[in-house]
C-alpha cells in the first residue's frame, strides 16, 4: 500500500517480450547484449591508451615530469568517490533483486550523486590545469625549464590525459543519465517500470566506468612520482 507522492515497496514486474520464451531467456539476453555494447566501448579507450603506451616508451622522461603537474589530491578523492558509487549501485541491484524499491531508488540517488561529485571535481581540475598553462596548444608552457624534446613529449602526455578523462567524463554522463532515468522510473511507481534486471544492467555499465578510471588514475597521477 502506498500513499499519494510515496514510493512503493515492491519492485515491477516487466513485461515479458513475445520474442523470449521465458524471464530467465530475457535476462541472459539483456546480460548478454550489456556485454557486447560494452566490449564495443573500449574501441574508444584502446587507440588511446596505445598511445599512451607509445609515448611512456620514447619519451618516458617527458612523461615522468608531465606526470607530477597532475594533481594527485584531487585524483586520489575522485577515485575514493568512484569507488564508493560503485559499493552504492551494486547495493542498489542487490536491493533491486531484493524486491525493496524505495531502498534501490535511493541507492540509485546516491549513485547518482557522486557521479556528479566526481564530474565537478574533475571539472574543477580541468579548469585549474588550463589556468596553468597546461592545455596542448601554441599557449602550452608548463614551465620548469624542460628542453624542446621535453616539451613535446610533455605536449603529447597533456593531449592523451585531457582525451582519456574527456571520454571517460561523457562515459560517466552516459552512466547518470541511465542511473537518474531508473530511480525517476522507480519513484514514479508504475507497475510496468524497470525491474532488477535493469537495474543491474545499469549498475553493470557503471562498473565499466569506474574499471577504466582505475587503469587512468596510476597511469595518469601516479607516473613520475615513485621515485620523486
Amino acid at each position: 500500500m502506498t500513499t499519494r507522492g510515496s514510493v512503493p515497496d515492491a519492485m515491477p514486474q516487466p513485461p515479458l517480450e513475445a520474442q523470449f520464451s521465458s524471464r530467465e531467456q530475457q535476462a541472459f539476453a539483456g546480460s548478454f547484449g550489456m556485454w557486447v555494447f560494452i566490449s564495443s566501448e573500449l574501441l574508444f579507450f584502446g587507440p588511446l591508451l596505445f598511445g599512451y603506451l607509445y609515448l611512456r616508451t620514447h619519451y618516458p622522461e617527458a612523461c615522468a615530469l608531465a606526470g607530477r603537474h597532475t594533481d594527485f589530491r584531487l585524483g586520489t578523492a575522485n577515485t575514493a568517490i568512484l569507488l564508493t558509487s560503485s559499493l552504492a549501485v551494486a547495493l542498489a541491484g542487490a536491493a533491486a533483486r531484493a524486491g525493496q524499491r524505495r531502498l534501490t531508488v535511493r541507492l540509485l540517488g546516491a549513485t547518482v550523486a557522486l557521479g556528479l561529485v566526481f564530474l565537478a571535481v574533475k571539472g574543477w581540475e580541468w579548469h585549474a590545469e588550463i589556468g596553468a598553462h597546461l592545455l596542448p596548444g601554441a599557449g602550452f608552457h608548463p614551465g620548469g625549464g624542460a628542453g624542446t624534446q621535453a616539451l613535446h613529449g610533455m605536449e603529447l602526455f597533456f593531449l592523451l590525459y585531457f582525451a582519456l578523462t574527456g571520454v571517460h567524463a561523457l562515459h560517466m554522463t552516459a552512466g547518470l543519465v541511465a542511473c537518474s532515468l531508473l530511480a525517476w522510473r522507480l519513484r514514479a511507481g508504475a507497475q510496468d517500470g524497470p525491474g532488477a534486471d535493469a537495474v543491474e544492467l545499469a549498475g553493470l555499465y557503471w562498473h565499466f566506468v569506474d574499471t577504466v578510471w582505475i587503469f587512468l588514475y596510476p597511469l595518469l597521477y601516479l607516473v613520475g612520482r615513485a621515485g620523486a
